[in-house]
């Protein structure tokens, strides 16, 4: 069983966000894809086997399976579009959230994703105490997006995770007004096994939303600013999102026959 390790929303390896990509002829078991997933330790290892006129596609972190993940579905297709079906350019996964078509566009791969509703919610002590820093504004959805007043802001933040972890939302954001971008992101993740989130495609669907409504645009150029660094760029369709990025080949391997 081959793994291919891709590094998406960049177009050079050791940037953007790292995700391992199975490409299977058959499902192995929730208890073997875990384990690889802990082995890999990467936020998100996928699995896709090949169903006809589509693929089926599901995402693991070292902890547990989760219902939406943009970066491993964007460097899947990927994969399958440069080493499987060579002759294709678009491809429908079906997964826990539904539908998603990701599209060859040039050297861009366009991700149609559902847009996260979101509410405000209040600010709260627990949050500045977390962050280090008092957030000006707080949505949630599935997770909970925290707005700074500055993109140095959102660079210099030094959370605590332990605290984080103790916040709404399945993963903890913070975001803000870009200088040379339309929006700056950091992603923690400390409830599913994650410290930091390199790049986040499914934060982005409830970052797009947020940004279009303050901006009053339609299209954006989001910078995730972790470490690794990578750049989105993103179009809402009201109740669907737009995210296309780039991808770059870091390794093929070789999982052992044995652990089938």
């Amino acid at each position: 069983m081959k793994q291919f390790i891709v590094d998406a929303f960049t177009d050079q390896v050791f940037a953007g966000n790292q995700a391992a990509i199975c490409v299977l002829d058959e499902w192995l078991t929730d208890e073997m894809m875990l384990n690889i997933a802990r082995e890999n330790n990467f936020s998100e290892t996928a699995f896709t086997v090949n169903e006809g006129d589509y693929y089926k596609l599901r995402w693991f972190t070292p902890t547990t399976e989760i219902d939406l993940c943009g970066h491993a579905t964007l460097a899947t297709a990927y994969v399958i579009m440069e080493h499987y079906d060579l002759n294709i350019s678009s491809v429908i996964f079906k997964t826990l959230s539904g539908d998603l078509i990701v599209r060859k566009k040039g050297d861009l791969y366009e991700m149609d994703f559902p847009a996260y509703k979101f509410k405000h919610v209040e600010i709260t002590d627990a949050m500045e105490k977390a962050l280090g820093v008092r957030p000006i504004d707080a949505v949630l959805s599935r997770d909970l997006l925290m707005i700074l007043d500055s993109e140095n802001a959102v660079k210099n933040l030094k959370p605590d995770l332990k605290k984080l972890s103790k916040l709404d939302g399945l993963i903890q954001s913070v975001t803000a007004k870009g200088d040379n971008y339309d929006c700056v992101s950091r992603v923690f993740a400390p409830k599913i096994g994650i410290t930091e989130d390199p790049v986040t495609g499914s934060t982005h669907c409830l970052i797009v939303p947020y940004w279009t409504e303050k901006l009053n645009k339609n299209k954006l150029t989001a910078f995730q600013a972790s470490d690794r660094t990578g750049i989105l760029y993103c179009e809402n369709f009201g109740d669907r999102v737009k995210i296309s990025g780039k991808a770059a080949l870091y390794s093929i391997s070789e999982i052992l026959p044995r652990l089938k």
